[in-house]
């Protein structure tokens, strides 16, 4: 009894919980498409027209252009730094690794604004806030960590006999790196990649401490074009908003397309 009593709480749980989801992006959606829509259940005239008014007005082919600039050069740096940090990591045990760990990690654990605020402070002291070069330094903070975080337990499910046998038969440090580490390691550089791509588009905190005119990605756009003053069409950001959305959701798509969640297996014994 107990037990058909909680699956149906679960099951009302996750219904409401889609239908609520889909009502309200259902409701964005139809509302940039909205010619004007007040009493009636959908909109009498339907136009595409926001769409074009929200690229102008909002500079989104500028937007974009920083979006794409910082995502890209943000996953490039993360995985650069993020892939010797984690395999040394994973082949060394030293006194102090657990404590180590934590503490490079903490950008992950602790609310971004605890450290954003003295962070945003520092670079605009040295002129960096404001920036490009700013809202990227700024992001790298958590997604290097986060790059450590997922590349650690591929290395460490990758056998150091591999990289012995390859000694022993002659290859050398960069041949070995080359032709057994990096290939296995490959799916853990993908599924790094696409999860960093996707935290640093929908990146909201940090991005608007540190971004200033010319370097404001499209989810801090987003914010101004709702909560900034002045008169806008309610349309003209729904289309925004969709257009926010559309792009997570493509990214969101190729990342299910070539990672499997399985792929994300975190080793917690220590061998």
């Amino acid at each position: 009894m107990r037990s058909g009593v909680w699956r149906l709480a679960v099951f009302l749980f996750v219904v409401g919980f889609v239908l609520n989801l889909v009502g309200i992006v259902g409701h964005v959606a139809v509302s940039s498409f909205a010619k004007r829509w007040f009493t009636t259940p959908f909109p009498a005239t339907w136009t595409t027209e926001w769409y074009a008014y929200s690229w102008h007005e909002f500079q989104l082919g500028q937007v974009l252009t920083v979006t794409v600039v910082v995502a890209g050069t943000v996953t490039a740096l993360a995985l650069l730094l993020g892939f010797p940090a984690a395999y040394l990591l994973a082949r060394h045990d030293f006194r102090g690794k657990s404590g180590l760990l934590l503490l490079y990690f903490l950008p992950l654990l602790i609310p971004q604004m605890t450290y954003g605020i003295p962070l945003a402070t520092t670079l605009y002291r040295y002129r960096i806030g404001g920036t490009v070069y700013g809202v990227i330094l700024a992001n790298l903070v958590p997604m290097l960590p986060l790059a450590v975080f997922v590349l650690l337990p591929f290395f460490e499910q990758i056998s150091v006999n591999l990289e012995w046998a390859a000694r022993v038969h002659g290859a050398s440090r960069l041949q070995v790196f080359r032709r057994v580490v990096l290939p296995l390691a490959v799916p853990g550089l993908l599924t790094a990649g696409l999860l960093i791509l996707v935290n640093t588009v929908a990146n909201f905190e940090l991005t608007f401490l540190l971004s200033g005119a010319g370097s404001q990605t499209l989810v801090v756009t987003l914010y101004y074009a709702v909560f900034a003053a002045g008169m806008r069409p309610i349309y003209s950001v729904d289309a925004m908003a969709v257009i926010y959305m559309a792009i997570v959701l493509a990214i969101l798509l190729v990342a299910l397309r070539f990672v499997r969640p399985t792929q994300m297996v975190f080793r917690l014994d220590r061998r």
